[in-house]
């Protein structure tokens, strides 16, 4: 499988150098001894339109020019001055990109098959997934003198803005639509979709943790603030310095986001395990209710020890009940949770519980679950209320951090050939960085060239043209995985766009930070760090504030793309920003 894979990839590259080979050939130069007006070669005489020659005169007029030179990357790739053939320069070179993209995801999935999370998850995953768009906004200011670079560096941010303004707009939009459910209760239902489009009764549900992660995203733009300060406080001194302090902070923030990528799987198992032992005594408690002839609690509010005297509290009878519970439908294992009820319990930690420790025990719990409903009156009537509350919470609490233990296992499988595994995988890698690496300076040279052509800005080609090539793989991952129309498909599907969004500002802009701090670059980017601003703000604020989201939510994404596309052409052409 490795070999297909990987001779199917350099068949493709193969192909692709040899349509570029083909694009270099240019005809020989014809001249002419002979000054006689009596012979016609086509080429002289240029008052005579009528032969058929005329239309190939203008047709290499229109090629090319004295005056319009190109230079070969490397010295052999080519280059053109015309629009139409720096458009196909920018597509070839795009789907390059898009084929190291592809390697580079498929790779790091092998290697996370192997390895597991921890390093892996939390260092290489985020960082192999910026790779391109790094790449392509570290030679877009690169090469060349200052003034080439600093006409050559708005590719980079062009690049950066794309990409997140497109994950956080179009795709996250998309993610909505096709892995909508039904809504009940404001939950989404797993694989239950009856409500067709609706706005309101149909959406998508995510754990807590995917909120953590938006969160994250929306705190990950303070360097964008600090490299602007001079611009928002029109100070043409000091501006150098922001770009130093907002790199260090964007570099500070980097390391900071891996080594929480990989410690996340451990602090979400502590908090899953947390809230498994809250939902086993919500369940006690609702089990000890619904099964007491007298009331759970007397009419001072503290356990009734005339109704628990009949459940001893011996390890035994725990476990009786706690096994009558049916605690599969909450995944945990019956020896742990008799295990930390009885530690609970067992105050004197001489490994028995006595009956006073069992009512105590059970005391504390109820006062726990008093807690979660702060109105309802201490004693009597309201008991089985606020018993039956701290259930549901506890079970809503469970589910929001991602418990879904029976489909991982399900979904779980073992790597057959871990060596052929391991090479296939560091091959993918290799090739999708070799393949970046290469082809990244052609790529933006030639958008550069299409904009000279077009006098299109290269900012809008790179915005909008760019990310579809270094994010297509990643999109369409996410867009496929969200079809599985589950509540852990969605949320592992927005942490990862909110992950790739985190991982462009701060490891991408790292980049273009250090690139502008060595080369003594200008920073003049203001309507395009407002853009990333507002959609980052925006939709952080949006995605850490709520866990389910309505079909409706889909159309504010869709409309902040456009949004962003007419508000830096405003502000740059209309106020002239830029």
């Amino acid at each position: 499988m490795a070999t297909t894979t990987t001779t199917t990839s350099l068949l493709s590259l193969i192909t692709i150098l040899s349509l570029l080979a083909v694009a270099t050939a240019a005809g020989r130069s014809i001249t002419t001894t002979t000054t006689s007006p009596s012979l016609s070669d086509g080429l002289n005489n240029s008052d005579d339109c009528n032969s058929v020659f005329c239309f190939n005169r203008l047709l290499l007029k229109f090629k090319s020019s004295p005056e319009e030179v190109c230079e070969q990357t490397y010295g052999f790739l080519p280059c053109t001055t015309t629009a139409t053939g720096n458009l196909f320069l920018v597509i070839v070179y795009g789907y390059l990109m898009y084929l190291a993209a592809t390697h580079l995801s498929a790779g790091s999935e092998l290697l996370l098959q192997i390895l597991g999370p921890g390093l892996v998850g939390g260092l290489c995953l985020p960082v192999l997934g910026a790779l391109p768009d790094a790449m392509l906004i570290l030679v877009s200011g690169l090469s060349g003198s200052t003034e080439t670079a600093q006409d050559q560096v708005s590719v980079g941010m062009g690049l950066l803005a794309g990409s997140t303004v497109m994950l956080l707009t179009s795709i996250w939009g998309t993610c909505i639509i096709v892995g909508k459910c039904d809504l009940q209760n404001s939950v989404a239902q797993d694989n239950k979709d009856t409500k067709g489009f609706h706005l309101i009764g149909s959406g998508v549900s995510t754990d807590i943790w995917t909120s953590y992660s938006a969160m994250i995203m929306a705190v990950s733009v303070l360097p964008f603030i600090v490299v602007q300060f001079p611009q928002i406080l029109h100070s043409t001194s000091g501006r150098h310095t922001a770009v130093l302090i907002a790199l260090i902070l964007s570099v500070s923030l980097l390391i900071a986001y891996c080594l929480y990528q990989v410690y996340q799987p451990t602090l979400q198992k502590r908090h899953l395990d947390f809230a498994k032992h809250k939902h086993v005594r919500s369940r006690i408690l609702k089990f000890l209710k619904m099964r007491a002839l007298g009331r759970l609690v007397d009419i001072n509010g503290e356990p009734n020890r005339e109704v628990l005297i009949k459940w001893k509290s011996s390890v035994p009878e725990l476990r009786a009940l706690i096994v009558g519970m049916q605690l599969y439908e909450i995944n945990m294992n019956e020896e742990d949770a008799v295990t930390k009820v009885m530690k609970d319990f067992d105050t004197s930690e001489n490994n028995e519980v006595e009956f006073d420790e069992f009512v105590n025990g059970i005391g504390r719990w109820l006062q726990e679950a008093k807690g979660f409903k702060k109105t309802t009156s201490v004693a009597g009537p309201d008991t089985l209320k606020y018993v039956h509350d701290y259930y549901e919470e506890t079970k809503k609490e469970q589910a929001l951090l991602g418990d879904q233990t029976h489909e991982e296992e399900e979904e779980e499988e073992g790597v057959d050939d871990p060596r052929t595994t391991t090479i296939k995988a560091v091959l993918l890698l290799l090739l999708g960085t070799a393949i970046a690496a290469a082809f990244a300076d052609p790529l933006v040279d030639a958008v550069n060239n299409f904009s000279a052509a077009t006098s299109i800005p290269s900012f809008f080609i790179s915005f909008i043209v760019l990310p579809l090539a270094t994010n297509s793989s990643e999109a369409v991952s996410a867009i496929i995985f969200a079809t599985r129309k589950k509540q852990r498909s969605a949320s592992l599907t927005f942490s990862e766009l909110y992950g790739a969004v985190t991982m462009n500002n701060v490891l991408c802009l790292s980049v273009f930070l250090a690139l502008v701090y060595v080369r003594g670059l200008t920073w003049d980017f203001s309507s395009e760090v407002l853009v990333i601003l507002i959609v980052c703000i925006v939709m952080g604020v949006f995605g850490s504030c709520r866990t389910t989201f309505p079909l409706w939510t889909s159309f504010i994404a869709f409309l902040l793309y456009p949004f962003s596309l007419i508000l830096v052409y405003v502000l740059d052409y209309g106020y002239g920003w830029s």
